[in-house]
C-alpha cells in the first residue's frame, strides 16, 4: 500500500511480472490509460503515477485499472491484480458507501472462476482473518485460494518449539486443504529510500532468516515447505505452470481451428491463382457464370433450407418501391389505383382483404416467384378505362369514311384511344416486378452454391458449383462480370417481355372480337370408360366446338345490333356504346389477367433460365478487365505466401504447446 497514495487503493492495480533471463537491471513500465502505450519510468516515478491514479478517485471507486509491468531476471512470469482491501469499519454514511463499492468491486474478481485468490493476512490469530472468511464464501473448498501470511518476523518471539507446529496449522482454525505460506517481505524504515539495488538480496536474506528461525524452533519438514518467499515462489511457478497446462486445451482447439481455416484459405487462394492464369482466365470466368446459371435453376425449383434472401410480401414490396424511388422511375404506375392512400394501404388490402397466399411467410426462389405472380395479377385487375366516355367522344369517333362506319368500328376506336394505355402501364409494372425479383436472387444463388460443400446433397449437383462459388466470392472481377451479365440478361428479358406483351395488346385492341372468341374445349363426360373417341364421335364434336368459339362474339354482336342508328336516338345510342365499351374492356382485362402467369412464364422466366448459360458463355474481357486480373494475380501470389507463413507459425505453436503439455503430464505422473 505504500504506493497507493494516502487514501489507500481505489482501483485495481494490474502487476505484470516478466522474467527476462540475462537482464542486469529491472525495468518498470506503466501503461498510459489514454493511449494504451507502455512507457518506461524510474521506480520513484512509477510510485508517483500509481499513487496519483488512486488518489484522483477520492471517496469513489473505479473498475478501470492502472497497469504496471516489471521486467527482471529475479521475478516469476505471472500477473497479479492488486485490489482495494476490505474496510471493516465505517465512520459515517459516506465511508459506508465506500465500503460497499469496494466490496462489490473486489467480489467481481473473486467470483471469476479463472482467478486464483491470494489472500494476504498478517501472521496473527487465524480465527480473526476476515478476508479469508470472505474468500471462503466464494470458494468454500479453497480450490483456488492461497493464504499468504506476512510479517512473520514480528512473531518470532511468540513462537516456541511447543507451539510452532500448531501455529502453522492455525491452531485448528485453518482447513487442512488450504494452501498457506508464512513469510517476511523486504522492508525498510519509514522515510528511507527503497534500496532498489539490494532489493533481491534483502528478499533472499529475509527468506533465509525465516527458514533459520523456524528450523531453530524445530518446525516439521512438511511445514518448512510453507515458510519463506522462496517456498512461495517455487509453489507459484508450479501452480502457474499447471494452470497453463490445464488451460492449454482450448488454446490447442483454437490453433486447430486456425490451421483448418488457413489450410482452406490456402487451397482457395491457390485455386484462384491457378484459375486466373492469363491463358485460362476467360474460360474460368465463363465457367463461374455457367455454374451460377445452373444454380439459379435449382433455386427456382425450391431449396428448403436456403435462408438467404427470404422476405415477406410486405418487405418485398417496400424494397421494390424504395429501389424505384431511388431511380426516380415514372414510366409505370407504382400503385394499382389512385384510391389507395399509399403502399401500406395496398399491402393491407392484399393481406387482409384478398388474403394472398404466403404473404406473411419469408420465402425466396420459386415460392417467391409464385407469390409475385399472384400479386401482379391482382394489380392488373385494377385496370380501368382512364376517363369517362362522353357523348362528344362517341359522336366524334363515328365520323364518316369512304365506306360506312359501324358501331363496331366506333367501339374499337374508343377502346384503342382510352383503354390501351392504362393496361399497358400496368403491364410495365408486371415486367419491372419480375425483373427485380430475378435481380435480388443473386445472394440466394451464391449462398446455395456455398452451402453444397460438405452437405449430404452435394452429390446431387455439379461438383463445379462449390468450387466456382469460391472464385466468385474471392475474385471481385469474376463476381462483377457474372453479375453484370446476369443483370443484362434480366434487362433483355424485360424488354422482350414488354415488347411481346405490347404487340399482343395492340393486336387485341385492333380487333378485340377475334381475341374474345371462346375456347374450343368442351370436356369429356365424367361417366363411362376412359376410352379414345371413335371417328363418328369426333365428327360430331368438331362442329360443336367451332360453334362454341363465337359465343362471346355472338353476345357482343347482339349488343351491337341493339344500338339505334337513327339521329333522333343518339342519346340512347351513346349510352349503349358506353356500356359496350366498358363490357368489352372488362372481357379483355379478364382474359389478359387470366393469362398473365402464362405470359410471364413464356416471355420472361423460361427464356431467362434457358438462355442465361448461353449469355454467360459469351462473357468477354476488356483490356481493363485483363489489367485488373493481372493486378489481382500479383496480390494473390503475396496472399498465398502470407497464408503459408501463418500456417507454419500455427504449426510451430501447436507443436511447442503439445510438447509443453506432455512435459507437464509427465511431471505430474512422477
Amino acid at each position: 500500500n505504500f504506493i497507493s497514495g494516502t487514501l489507500g487503493s481505489r482501483r485495481p492495480t494490474i502487476l505484470e511480472f516478466r522474467n527476462v533471463v540475462g537482464s542486469k537491471n529491472s525495468r518498470w513500465f506503466v501503461r498510459d490509460r489514454q493511449t494504451g502505450h507502455w512507457n518506461e519510468h524510474e521506480v520513484s516515478k512509477v510510485m508517483q503515477l500509481v499513487g496519483d491514479a488512486h488518489e484522483e478517485l477520492g471517496e469513489t471507486v473505479s473498475p478501470e485499472p492502472i497497469c504496471v509491468r516489471v521486467q527482471s531476471p529475479a521475478c516469476v512470469d505471472m500477473q497479479i491484480v492488486d485490489l482495494p482491501g476490505f474496510r471493516d469499519f465505517a465512520l459515517d454514511q459516506t465511508k459506508q458507501e465506500l465500503c460497499t463499492r469496494i466490496e462489490e468491486l473486489v467480489m467481481t474478481f473473486m467470483r471469476d472462476p479463472r482467478n486464483v485468490m491470494l489472500c494476504v493476512e498478517q501472521c496473527g490469530d487465524a480465527a480473526t482473518m476476515s478476508t479469508l472468511g470472505k474468500c471462503r464464501q466464494i470458494d468454500p473448498k479453497f480450490q483456488r485460494t492461497i493464504l499468504v501470511r506476512t510479517k512473520l518476523d514480528k512473531y518470532y518471539t511468540d513462537l516456541t518449539k511447543e507451539n510452532v507446529n500448531q501455529w502453522v496449522d492455525g491452531f485448528g482454525d485453518l482447513p487442512e486443504n488450504l494452501v498457506r505460506f508464512a513469510l517476511t517481505l523486504p522492508w525498510w524504515q519509514d522515510g528511507e529510500l527503497c534500496p532498489a539495488e539490494t532489493f533481491v538480496k534483502m528478499r533472499d536474506d529475509f527468506n533465509q532468516k525465516d527458514q533459520a528461525e523456524m528450523r531453530d524452533r524445530q518446525l516439521k519438514n512438511e511445514y518448512m515447505q510453507t515458510i519463506g518467499f522462496q517456498s512461495f515462489g517455487a509453489y507459484m511457478e508450479k501452480k502457474i505452470e499447471h494452470m497453463f497446462a490445464d488451460a492449454i486445451n482450448p488454446v490447442l482447439d483454437k490453433l486447430r481451428e486456425l490451421k483448418t481455416k488457413y489450410t482452406s484459405k490456402e487451397q482457395s487462394l491457390q485455386t484462384e491463382f491457378e484459375e486466373t492464369d492469363p491463358h485460362r482466365i476467360l474460360s474460368t470466368t465463363r465457367e463461374c457464370g455457367i455454374s451460377f446459371a445452373s444454380a439459379l435453376r435449382s433455386v427456382m425449383e425450391g431449396i428448403p433450407n436456403l435462408k438467404t434472401g427470404r422476405m415477406t410480401l410486405e418487405k418485398e414490396l417496400k424494397e421494390f418501391h424504395e429501389y424505384h424511388k431511388k431511380l426516380s422511375s415514372d414510366h409505370f404506375q407504382m400503385l394499382p389505383s389512385e384510391d389507395f392512400m399509399g403502399l401500406d394501404d395496398y399491402i393491407d388490402y392484399l393481406q387482409n382483404d384478398i388474403q394472398i397466399g404466403a404473404s406473411d411467410a419469408e420465402v425466396n426462389g420459386g415460392a417467391q416467384f409464385r407469390r409475385v405472380m399472384a400479386e401482379v395479377e391482382i394489380f392488373l385487375r385494377f385496370s380501368e378505362i382512364a376517363v369517362e366516355t362522353k357523348k362528344r367522344d362517341v359522336i366524334q369517333a363515328r365520323g364518316v369514311s369512304m365506306s360506312s362506319l359501324t358501331w363496331r368500328d366506333v367501339v374499337v376506336k374508343l377502346l384503342s384511344n382510352e383503354a390501351h394505355l392504362p393496361l399497358q402501364r400496368r403491364v410495365q409494372y408486371v415486367g419491372e416486378r419480375i425483373k427485380w425479383f430475378f435481380q435480388i436472387q443473386k445472394d440466394s444463388v451464391i449462398d446455395f452454391m456455398s452451402s453444397l460443400e460438405g452437405n449430404p446433397s452435394e452429390k446431387m449437383y455439379s461438383s463445379l458449383l462449390p468450387k466456382n462459388v469460391k472464385l466468385i466470392k474471392q475474385n471481385e472481377m469474376i463476381k462483377h462480370l457474372v453479375f453484370s451479365t446476369y443483370d443484362q440478361a434480366c434487362q433483355r428479358q424485360l424488354n422482350q417481355f414488354i415488347e411481346l406483351f405490347d404487340n399482343m395488346l395492340t393486336s387485341t385492341f385492333a380487333n378485340p372480337w377475334v381475341f374474345l372468341k371462346g375456347a374450343t374445349y368442351n370436356g369429356y363426360a365424367e361417366d363411362g370408360d376412359a376410352a379414345l373417341p371413335s371417328l363418328d364421335e369426333t365428327k360430331d364434336r368438331i362442329p360443336k366446338e367451332i360453334q362454341s368459339r363465337s359465343s362471346i362474339e355472338s353476345k357482343l354482336s347482339e349488343w351491337l345490333l341493339g344500338i339505334p342508328t337513327d339521329s333522333h336516338q343518339i342519346d340512347e345510342a351513346v349510352d349503349k356504346v358506353q356500356m359496350l365499351v366498358l363490357k368489352t374492356y372488362s372481357f379483355i382485362r379478364s382474359q389478359v389477367c387470366d393469362q398473365v402467369e402464362l405470359f410471364a412464364e413464356s416471355f420472361f422466366k423460361l427464356p431467362m433460365l434457358r438462355r442465361l448459360e448461353e449469355d454467360m458463355n459469351r462473357i468477354a474481357l476488356s483490356e481493363q478487365d485483363k489489367a485488373n486480373y493481372k493486378a489481382r494475380r500479383e496480390r494473390l501470389e503475396g496472399d498465398v505466401i502470407k497464408v503459408r507463413e501463418n500456417l507454419k507459425e500455427v504449426a510451430d505453436c501447436t507443436e511447442r504447446l503439445q510438447a509443453f503439455k506432455l512435459k507437464c503430464q509427465a511431471q505430474r505422473s512422477r
